[in-house]
Formats: structure tokens, C-alpha cells, sequence
């Protein structure tokens, strides 16, 4: 049997980030020259794309990059306090046990990243963690990682919960997982043709046995 490799977002995807993120970056809009996201604005949000996320919020492109750093440089005050996704956890260590290779493509720090599994004893589940500053998509760190672990696009499948996920995965040529458990809605998660769009952690289970790749 082929031996799967399965690359996971981080945030929203297997760590519960989204509340932590979004008090973050409240707090930092009066110095990056945005609008704080209320309530009803976040709902809004989730189903819009990334691109239109960055366009609704007004905020210079030139400086999503400072404000990237700056966001994973506060979360890492809250690394102790963040909980994984439900179910995840029992998700990751039965594919794990099946013989599939895991990994990590973010664009948090790798120290966040680090820090959080070993907080939450699932370190030992990922055999890579690789990291980049990204706006639009990781489609490039996906390309090194495959290159660099030696994995056939054709073995490879991606799980994310955003819409620069599933794109960055298809530029990839890649299978691709979308997720409906963290930031982007099902709904817009749906508009990007994902190649499975799942609810529950549980779900990955039988999408990695089933998939033909």
C-alpha cells in the first residue's frame, strides 16, 4: 500500500486559534490602520474568500507582512492557553497508526507551532513543520516540502480550513481537504472545489482511506 502523506494547515485546522486570533489583531488595528472586527463583522467575514477578507479590511497590502509577524508574535503569550480542535486529536494519531506520513505547512512562526504540540502531547504525531510568511497561499512551501521530503504530488493531500488553502493545494496539484470546523464557512469553503469538504475530524478518516491517489 502507498504510503500517504497528509499536510495540515495549523491554524483553525488543528489548533482552535480563531478567537485568539481575531482578539490579536482587534488589538492591533489602530497601528496597522484598520476598522476592529466586531461580532457581526467576523460572521460576515467567514464567508468571504482571502482576498476579499484583505480588500473588505481596508488595510494596506504593503503591510500584511509586519502584521503577520507582529500576530505571531503575540499569540505566542497565548500557546498555553490554545486547546486543539475536538477530535482532532484522535484523528491524528489514527492516521498516524495506519502508517500515513504527517505534516505541517503554516504561515505561524515554527516556534508557535513547536510549542503548541508539545504543549498538547501530539508532537510525536508530525514528522515535519514547515513555515512561511504568505498572503495569498502556501502553494510554494508546499512545492519545497514536497521536493525536499521526496513526496510524489500524487501521494500528497492537503487539509485546510481557508480558501487560500484549497487554492494554494490545487496550484500544487495536489487533493485537497477542506475543513468546516474553523475560519472560512462551508458555504464559501464549497465555491473553491475542494476535493472533500468535511465537518468533523472524524470524517478525514475515511476520505484518507478512500481517496484514490
Amino acid at each position: 500500500m502507498t504510503q500517504k502523506a497528509i499536510i495540515f494547515d495549523f491554524d483553525g485546522t488543528i489548533a482552535d486559534t480563531v478567537d485568539s486570533l481575531v482578539g490579536i489583531a482587534n488589538r492591533l488595528a489602530k497601528d496597522f490602520g484598520y476598522i476592529p472586527i466586531t461580532p457581526e463583522e467576523l460572521s460576515l467575514l467567514k464567508n468571504l474568500s482571502s482576498r476579499e477578507i484583505i480588500k473588505y479590511s481596508g488595510i494596506s497590502i504593503f503591510k500584511i507582512p509586519f502584521l503577520v509577524k507582529k500576530v505571531k508574535s503575540e499569540l505566542k503569550n497565548k500557546i498555553h492557553e490554545l486547546k486543539p480542535i475536538p477530535e482532532i486529536h484522535e484523528a491524528l494519531i489514527t492516521l498516524k497508526s495506519e502508517g500515513n506520513r504527517l505534516g505541517i505547512v503554516t504561515s505561524n512562526s515554527q516556534e508557535n507551532v513547536t510549542e503548541f504540540l508539545k504543549v498538547n502531547d501530539l508532537e510525536h504525531l508530525f514528522d515535519f513543520v514547515y513555515s512561511g510568511i504568505t498572503i495569498f497561499g502556501k502553494t510554494t512551501i508546499i512545492n519545497n516540502v514536497l521536493k525536499q521530503k521526496q513526496i510524489k504530488p500524487q501521494e500528497a493531500i492537503y487539509v485546510g480550513d481557508e480558501t487560500r488553502d484549497v487554492e494554494a493545494a490545487q496550484k500544487a496539484n495536489i487533493k485537497v481537504v477542506a475543513v468546516a470546523w474553523g475560519f472560512n464557512s462551508k458555504q464559501v469553503l464549497a465555491k473553491q472545489n475542494p476535493d472533500f469538504l468535511i465537518d468533523r475530524p472524524s470524517e478525514l478518516l475515511e476520505v484518507v482511506k478512500n481517496a484514490t491517489f
